[in-house]
């Protein structure tokens, strides 16, 4: 698909763009000593995890291109694999070690093949023992240190960009007595790939931007604080620069990113222009946020990036993950007041008993978090939210797992995401006995998984005779004349309202509602509903708007009632 440039208005007062710099032409002299274009290896990235790891990735893309690396179609075609993993949930770390029978043997085959892991499962402390854990590989790289994988595979020529030869990221640190990675240099190494194109888009529809690095919280159950480090903010400015960025190369939607995307800003240095900022926590550890930026002026400001027509000129615009700690008033007042901010939020509540929640490391109650949401609820009616739970953590009762099914009962998330507990080495939880027996925590994931599919039914069927405006994302496929039940992934962590990989939801006969030409199209409103009709295939990226005459529990259909591109709107 084409990018669509746009023409922007002028930066606001105080702002300024980031230098645009291009890579410097070839130099004769110099050019006997450039690799042969058959000596460079293609390469295959797989990405497990969160966005955040999604983001990474495009970045790591975005190096190899640069230095002449060609995309290879699978595992089996590349001289060069990156596995960017997850450490978060066991299913991912077990799906890498699953594989290193396969990584193996194409490395018998295929002599020169190299495998480099990186990710939340690499952390400085396990280092030594990564490579009897993941024997096919031979290069580990913590998260700080990805910038640095074309230098360090040796693939960066003297005729790379300046900041490929130049980029030193990687540092430790030390959080709970032990060395952890250092987020400080990724600020400045983010700038430097944006500046030299050097950030390989994974879609023209949506874009990631992360704006926070690592992670302060107190969870005791993650292990993203010592594989990420400390919180470490991007620049203001730097964050609206790619935002305009992003805007002028015609994407429709952008989701900000961080492992809690709403710490935004506490650690960068106070500034005049920022003097009517004075939010205070109201949960968790205290800090001295005034004349900071936060999240919802990163908000105000990117909803303020104009086209011609005075209009927001990315439509939609997201943020994920949420902490409770930092859900301000603030933050709430931005969401209700941006046109471009979609009705939906993303407040992970873990469990619904206080007890646990502290044994969590959490630091707020229920009450806490229902009153937030109440309040958010006011805001922005008919906001949907979508929240992650873990069940069988330690010591975790039957009296403590009830409460949580009544305060979903309560709560009516649109969706969520569930996992079993499985200790994770290096978290503090480890210190907790996991006395919960694992057929019992399977029983009350398929417990909550069924409460929770009964709530998603009621809640998408009160969308049903409503329009709304769907960004198509892709052609799908149904199984005609038939109403297929989705069995959630049999996962470690599952969407409780997820579809499968391969979409196919009870829509029959879908493909044939919308005459000749049509196919199967499906997309999200701006409440993240995914939603299935028939249409052109020429709508994937644009934004349709959809009468709805189904509900499932994992999805809407509809029918396109204008097949031609919308403005972002909030939905009725």
């Amino acid at each position: 698909m084409t990018i669509r440039q746009r023409v922007l208005s002028p930066l606001p007062a105080g702002l300024t763009a980031s230098p645009q710099s291009i890579p410097p032409a070839i130099d004769a002299q110099v050019s006997e000593f450039r690799p042969d274009e058959h000596s460079l290896p293609s390469f295959f990235v797989w990405t497990l995890g969160c966005q955040m790891n999604q983001s990474d990735s495009e970045e790591m893309a975005g190096q190899l291109l640069a230095v002449g690396c060609a995309r290879a179609a699978s595992m089996e075609d590349a001289g060069l694999v990156i596995i960017n993993t997850c450490a978060v949930r066991e299913h991912a770390e077990a799906k890498v070690i699953g594989r290193q029978g396969v990584l193996a043997d194409l490395k018998r085959a295929r002599p020169g093949m190299r495998v480099v892991l990186t990710g939340c499962a690499v952390r400085e402390a396990e280092r030594p023992g990564l490579a009897r854990r993941f024997p096919a590989v031979d290069l580990f790289l913590r998260p700080d240190e990805e910038p640095e994988l074309a230098l360090r595979l040796g693939l960066a020529s003297a005729q790379a960009p300046v900041g490929l030869r130049n980029v030193a990221t990687a540092a430790t640190t030390v959080v709970a007595g032990r060395p952890v990675s250092a987020a400080d240099g990724l600020a400045s190494s983010r700038a430097s790939a944006l500046s030299e194109k050097r950030v390989a888009r994974s879609s023209t529809i949506s874009a990631w931007l992360p704006i926070v690095y690592g992670c302060d919280k107190t969870c005791t159950y993650c292990i993203v604080p010592f594989s990420r480090g400390p919180e470490r903010s991007r620049p203001f400015d730097d964050i609206v620069a790619e935002a305009r960025e992003v805007a002028g190369d015609g994407f429709t939607e952008l989701t900000l990113l961080g492992q809690n995307v709403n710490s935004y800003g506490h650690d960068l240095p106070a500034e005049q222009r920022f003097a009517h900022i004075a939010t205070e926590r109201s949960a968790g550890r205290r800090l001295d946020l005034k004349s900071r930026p936060d999240l919802a002026e990163l908000l105000v400001a990117i909803d303020s990036i104009h086209g011609a027509d005075g209009k927001p000129v990315i439509p939609r615009l997201r943020f994920i993950t949420s902490h409770p700690w930092d859900l301000s008033d603030r933050l709430i007042d931005a969401m209700a007041g941006c046109e471009s901010v979609v009705e939906h939020l993303h407040l992970p509540i873990q469990s619904g008993d206080d007890e646990m929640l502290q044994r969590m490391g959490r630091q707020y109650t229920l009450s806490h978090y229902t009153e937030r949401l109440a309040r958010i609820r006011q805001a922005v009616p008919g906001i949907a939210i979508s929240t992650d739970i873990i069940v069988g953590f330690c010591g975790e009762t039957d009296e403590q797992f009830q409460a949580t099914l009544r305060a979903m009962g309560e709560i009516r998330f649109d969706t969520v995401f569930a996992a079993a507990y499985s200790p994770r080495p290096g978290t503090p939880a480890l210190r907790l006995a996991d006395d919960v027996p694992p057929e019992i925590k399977r029983r009350r994931l398929n417990e909550l998984l069924a409460v929770q599919q009964e709530i998603g039914l009621e809640c998408n069927r009160e969308w049903i005779g409503r329009e709304v405006a769907v960004l198509v994302e892709r052609v799908t496929r149904v199984r005609r004349g038939t109403t297929v039940a989705v069995t959630p992934p049999s996962d470690d962590a599952v969407d409780a309202n997820a579809e499968p990989d391969d979409p196919i939801i009870g829509v029959p006969d879908l493909a044939g509602t919308a005459g000749e030409g049509s196919v199967a199209l499906a997309g999200r409103s701006r409440h993240n509903k995914l939603v299935h009709f028939a249409g052109d295939p020429a709508l994937v990226g644009r934004e349709v708007t959809v009468m709805i005459d189904y509900a499932g529990p994992f999805a809407l259909r509809g029918r396109a009632t204008n097949p031609l591109p919308s403005a972002g709107h909030r939905d009725a």
